[in-house]
């Protein structure tokens, strides 16, 4: 049985945390656009246009950050944020079916390649995985589907014919190397590889745990054809407020791109990069 998209104990605590840093009544104040963000990447790409491109567009930014998955979009519900920038779409998607919520994007910003990760550099390629090995990957519908997707591609386990985006470990069809797939809340996962053998993590908590996407992953997502772009989203019937414009405008603009490839050097791809 697939467990629930979100861990209720996990999102709980995620949620008290994210709140009291948000504060309470903390959304759109006149010409004010509060942002919710992960730190890394899109902490920094929202710090860069505050610092050097808000004022001159006649933008207002404030930027809150966020350590998990779950509370930046309760707290856009909510309306304690006006935007945030996290996500990819298929997140967004089953988040709105499992939570009932109407959140919706309004462009796409950069692909942020998922990747696997062994401690120490003892393995140089996910195919030289050994037999019976543990890899753990996140535990949340889409990104642990995006995750096996990521070892299929490589031969690493086979799925059913058909499996889509949100696969599970039940979906596998063939595992040469009997894998143990472990599923973790996506923040454990950098911290878990000193005790397994690989790790898929998302690029954010990868580079927040100082770990290059390009450099040190043993296997990473390709930009062709990927769905798994992070959006800007907002609350439904936001999308045309002017604020929510200018950002998105500034967020697709040749300087932020500029930012975006020199600051991370092929570890997170802006979208409109040719």
């Amino acid at each position: 049985m697939r467990r629930p998209v979100i861990a209720a104990a996990a999102g709980a605590l995620a949620l008290s945390l994210g709140l009291t840093a948000c504060g309470s009544g903390s959304g759109s104040d006149g010409d004010k656009l509060v942002v919710g963000a992960t730190p890394t990447p899109a902490g920094e790409v929202l710090a860069y246009i505050q610092q050097n491109l808000a004022k001159k567009a006649g933008l207002d930014l404030e930027v809150k950050e966020f350590t998990d998955y779950v509370t930046p979009n309760t707290a856009l519900q909510e309306g304690s944020l006006d935007a945030n920038l996290y996500q990819h779409t298929p997140y967004l998607d089953d988040f709105n079916e499992s939570k009932k919520t109407d959140l919706v994007p309004v462009t796409e910003v950069y692909l942020p390649p998922m990747g696997v990760y062994a401690d120490g550099g003892k393995l140089k390629d996910v195919t030289g995985l050994r037999s019976g090995a543990t890899v753990a990957v996140p535990n949340d519908t889409t990104n642990e589907g995006r995750a096996l997707q990521l070892l299929a591609s490589k031969g690493v386990i086979e799925l059913k014919k058909g499996t889509g985006a949100n696969a599970t470990p039940e979906d596998i069809a063939a595992n040469p190397k009997k894998l143990t797939i472990k599923a973790l809340e996506p923040a454990q996962l950098p911290r878990s590889l000193k005790d397994v053998d690989a790790a898929v993590i998302n690029n954010n908590y990868a580079l927040d745990a100082g770990l290059s996407p390009k450099k040190d992953a043993i296997l990473l997502e390709s930009a062709k054809d990927n769905p798994y772009n992070n959006v800007l989203a907002v609350k439904k019937g936001d999308e045309d407020d002017p604020k929510v414009e200018k950002l998105a405008k500034l967020l697709t603009s040749p300087e932020v791109r500029k930012f975006i490839e020199d600051k991370y050097k092929g570890s997170v791809l802006p979208v409109t990069a040719g």
